[in-house]
């Protein structure tokens, strides 16, 4: 195969072109109607379900109550980093190997890091606004109550943008997963699905088997799940965590360290063009 090289590009117009593509990459994320609902409002659908259904089931100690829309709140938060960045980059990539995108642009001046910034450009608007949706439907739909402190907000500030940028990030390490675009969404779902299980998003992490919580504690969702129930859970609810803490730096650390490997797997792993083509 040979291979094309792009044209070396001043770091300014490198920029410049990435958030150009930052709104083409937007709108094209929104006019897909299977993206927006499977990553932008399914968050909002499970939070809705599950507040509905569990409405009359209290879900803290008898003394300090806590509705079904304030305990799944959290989850949902971390569970809608992983769907805007890890599931909605590894298929929308992967799709665009499938049909020849990434070919096309390979004979074009477009800079790798430019496509980059357009794609996690949009993760992170989208994640934005996918998070306002959350917490709005939360406060004025199911009547939660919100951090009021500036410590709070600034905690789910790192959080989110961490959290966000690791799940961007190891999308686009798994985008080579795939052997074809049309079995992207087959082999990506599912792993998000399971680690959604297992990470404290549906299910109360400190109630799963010592073994299962083991190995969730290895992927990131379980970290960044435990980061925002630190955020918007009331004082006194981390005695239901493992260990009794929040451990916001283990929260820092493990997604950190996962930020770090889908960086050296996005360099080893990704090309223009598939090896196989």
């Amino acid at each position: 195969m040979t291979t094309t090289t792009i044209p070396h590009l001043p770091a300014g117009r490198t920029l410049r072109l990435g958030v150009s593509r930052i709104g083409y990459e937007v709108k094209t994320y929104f006019r897909q109607g299977d993206s927006v609902f499977f990553t932008f409002l399914f968050p909002l659908v499970m939070l809705t379900i599950f507040s509905v259904a569990f409405s009359e089931q209290n879900f803290g100690p008898d003394d300090a109550p806590l509705s079904a829309a304030a305990f799944y709140l959290p989850g949902m938060l971390a569970a809608g980093l992983l769907l805007s960045g890890l599931q909605n980059m590894a298929i929308d990539i992967a799709g665009e190997k499938g049909d020849g995108t990434l070919k096309r642009f390979a004979g074009t001046p477009l800079p790798v890091l430019s496509y980059f910034i357009g794609k996690i450009g949009q993760v992170f608007v989208t994640g934005v606004l996918q998070a306002v949706a959350l917490l709005l439907v939360a406060r004025f739909v199911f009547q939660v109550s919100l951090p009021t402190s500036f410590e709070a907000w600034l905690t789910f500030g790192w959080v989110f943008v961490l959290g966000v940028t690791t799940a961007a990030i190891l999308g686009i390490a798994l985008s080579g997963l795939p052997r074809s675009g049309k079995s992207a969404t087959a082999v990506i779902i599912p792993i998000v699905l399971v680690l959604q299980f297992i990470s404290g998003v549906y299910l109360n992490f400190a109630q799963l088997p010592s073994w299962l919580q083991n190995i969730a504690s290895v992927f990131p969702l379980k970290w960044m799940a435990q980061g925002m129930r630190a955020v918007f859970l009331p004082e006194g609810y981390e005695s239901i965590e493992v260990g009794g803490v929040w451990n916001l730096e283990g929260v820092a650390l493990v997604t950190a360290i996962w930020l770090v490997v889908g960086l050296i797997v996005t360099r080893i792993t990704f090309r223009w063009i598939r090896k196989d083509s």
